[in-house]
């Protein structure tokens, strides 16, 4: 049992019980080993067990036994009656044994029924003036002075002057405790000896051995108080702390959760924004340039002068249609182009090149330099797709007379570059985008792009066009 308890206003009668939510949750793993403790000698206060602290009536314990505090508090309230009964009968029994006079006799009862009408007064004082204060300390002093003088009169009254241990703790302040702790000791310590007052220098002699002994056993106790107190208090804020700790974590858990879903959201929005582009660029560099050529065809038979022309334009123009069709189909699925479906990159760009040279009459050559790799197929369908639309570029805005195609091999790296010879522009000029097109340069650098590629041109009015696309040479996953 702990000797101190730390001066607190306003508490209820059981208030200083309760322990913070989480010490009720999981209580202390060691409470179910109680570590071995000295023996404690008579008179002196027992030490506190593991778990165990002051209360508004005295020592009690944590809620793992919720029946503690409340015998405390029965004890606290009747156990002065019952050790005063003790010491009065005992004493009433040992009177002629100890000399009591007839005087001291009646100085006794006196005195006993003192005591019993200031506990009676304190019993109604301590309902509205729970803990430590003023008037609690009153009533422990003027109940030491009657132990005192009931011990002087009969040492077998200190059956009710022990009460002075067990109640310092829960009435006296932290700057009295220990004055009060010290007048009980040498009560008991008078009690001891055979009585006060001590008779003959050896009783003296052994008094003061006593005092010394209670003394330094109540220090002791009250320094392993305070260092437990201080425990509890260092417990109490750490486990306040990781509340607060565990409630910011929470919140943060809640906030990242709702960054998560809106992570997923944006993810799914940007993720069919990049579908609609991506289909948008296939229309354009398949069905619209199978369209574009189409027509083209149609009005060269429109103007035919004779039947095998008008012919071999239609045919041309059914072709178109149908690699169109196929094309249009591969985009929805996002298949390779049907030019790489049984073909290499190389094989398939000079294929193209051949085609469109045929089909608008300009002269078209094809190369390839380096030692020649595999691609892999998102690779080889970006350059691919970019020379398309740059010849397409060069068919309706150039009017070459024309144009090279070079697919070169660079080490970790493949480059493509067309070159025409026709009208050029100015790349600095801000060219308005038009109902007729829109994806051009934007859309083939933005296909380099997005496989970690760039796109530059080089163009002059009146001197031609170059567009260079360097991508990174990843090859096919075989």
């Amino acid at each position: 049992m702990t000797l101190e308890e730390a001066p607190r206003k306003g508490r209820g009668a059981e208030s200083d019980m309760r322990l913070p939510p989480r010490e009720r949750e999981q209580p202390d793993q060691t409470r179910g080993r109680e570590p071995a403790r000295p023996p404690t000698p008579a008179g002196a206060p027992p030490s506190r067990r593991p778990g165990q602290r002051w209360g508004p009536y005295g020592m009690g314990t944590t809620p793992d036994g919720m029946g503690v505090p409340h015998r405390w508090a029965a004890f606290h309230r009747w156990g002065p009656y019952t050790l005063l009964a003790i010491g009065t009968i005992t004493a009433t029994m040992s009177a002629r044994l100890v000399g009591m006079t007839t005087s001291a006799e009646y100085a006794a009862a006196a005195t006993v029924t003192a005591a019993l009408v200031l506990q009676l007064v304190w019993g109604k004082a301590a309902r509205t003036r729970p803990g430590p204060g003023p008037a609690a300390a009153v009533y422990y002093f003027l109940r030491w002075a009657l132990a005192f003088v009931l011990t002087w009169l009969n040492p077998f009254f200190a059956f009710y002057a022990v009460t002075g241990y067990y109640g310092a703790g829960r009435l006296l302040p932290r700057r009295l405790l220990r004055l009060g702790l010290f007048l009980t000791a040498v009560t008991m310590s008078g009690s001891e000896v055979g009585g006060l007052p001590p008779h003959g220098w050896v009783v003296w002699a052994g008094f003061v051995l006593v005092i010394g002994v209670n003394v330094g056993l109540v220090g002791v106790f009250v320094g392993i108080a305070e260092q437990e107190d201080e425990s509890l208090r260092v417990q109490a804020e750490t486990i306040t702390e990781l509340e607060r700790t565990n409630a910011a974590l929470q919140q943060a858990l809640d906030e990242n959760a709702a960054l998560h879903a809106q992570l997923l959201v944006q993810a799914r929005e940007a993720g069919v924004a990049d579908e609609r582009r991506r289909l948008a660029a296939e229309i354009h560099d398949t069905i619209a340039q199978g369209l574009a050529g189409i027509i083209a065809q149609l009005q060269v038979v429109t103007n035919a002068p004779d039947q095998v022309m008008a012919r071999e334009h239609t045919v041309r123009a059914m072709e178109l249609a149908r690699h169109s069709l196929g094309e249009a189909r591969r985009s929805v699925h996002n298949l390779a182009p049907v030019d790489l479906e049984h073909a290499q990159l190389p094989e398939a760009l000079g294929s193209i090149v051949a085609d469109w040279s045929e089909r608008t009459g300009v002269r078209g050559e094809f190369t390839v330099t380096g030692a020649v790799q595999r691609l892999h197929d998102e690779v080889a369908a970006t350059l691919l797709r970019i020379a398309q639309e740059a010849l397409s570029n060069a068919a309706r805005h150039a009017a070459p007379t024309r144009i090279g195609v070079t697919l070169s091999f660079l080490g970790d790296e493949v480059i493509l570059d067309i070159r025409d010879d026709g009208h050029g522009f100015d790349p600095a000029a801000v060219r308005p985008r038009t109902g007729t097109g829109g994806f051009g340069l934007a859309g083939m650098r933005a296909r380099a792009e997005r496989i970690a590629g760039s796109l530059t041109v080089e163009a002059e009015p009146g001197h031609g066009t170059a567009v260079s696309a360097r991508v990174p040479l990843v090859r096919h996953d075989a």
